[in-house]
């Protein structure tokens, strides 16, 4: 039992950080590259990065509050794997095929 408690506590704690993570990253772009990248606006990302990790942290990762900690989690991810690949792409100057 001691064994499934920490493996519960560095996902929920691991989620926290990784959206914690995503929500500085939105707020150190500029403002700009989000509508270059042909993505929503830097408020509405520091909104969805920023909710989600108080969800990720308020909420556990196992109960009841699971049905608001998962859909947090694929939002943070939803930044991490979409937006910010094209938010540095187009802040280094893309590539021109």
């Amino acid at each position: 039992m001691f064994v499934a408690t920490w493996i519960l506590f560095a996902i929920h704690w691991g989620g926290a950080l990784t959206g914690l993570f995503a929500f500085v990253h939105a707020l150190l772009q500029r403002a700009d590259a989000y509508s270059a990248a042909d993505r929503k606006t830097k408020p509405i990302w520091m909104l969805i990065t920023g909710g989600s990790t108080v969800v990720l942290i308020v909420f556990q990762f196992y109960g009841g509050g699971m049905i608001l900690w998962l859909p947090a989690l694929v939002a943070v991810l939803v930044y991490l794997v979409d937006v910010r690949p094209k938010l540095i792409e187009v802040q280094r100057g893309g590539r021109n095929w």
